[in-house]
């Protein structure tokens, strides 16, 4: 299942420390059978969805002084995430974006926002 996202958003460049997740979906029903409205999930602060891609991670800037005379190599450097294509993260929504492509959802969060990860240990 996440394999056909991953080939869809192909695409999309994550910028720094970003994530870009598609929205797992909640329950529609609780364990007595009530149906629940789509406002309540609205109302959820805390949500989760599984990683389709991250950014390069938190750039560091470069310590290096080097001579005016020779030639500026920009060699941005980043600090990793923790973040992996396909686990499932519980994020806060409060800090999410949320964006449509070829009609499907997907949202974008910072790296911070993220509170938990749940990873296969299959695919590690």
């Amino acid at each position: 299942m996440i394999q056909d996202y991953l080939n869809t958003v192909d695409k999309f460049i994550v910028v720094g420390d970003r994530v870009l997740l598609k929205p797992r979906d909640m329950e529609t029903r609780t364990k007595s059978g009530l149906v629940l409205p789509v406002t309540v999930k609205e109302k959820e602060e805390i949500q989760s969805g599984y990683v389709i891609k991250t950014g390069p991670g938190y750039p560091i800037p470069s310590n290096e002084m080097d001579e005016s005379w020779k030639e500026n190599v920009d060699e941005t450097r980043y600090i990793g995430m923790q973040a992996k294509e396909g686990d499932l993260a519980i994020f806060l929504k409060s800090s999410s974006h949320e964006i449509e492509f070829e009609n499907e959802k997907y949202v974008i969060v910072p790296h911070g926002s993220i509170l938990l990860l749940i990873r296969d240990e299959e695919r590690v």
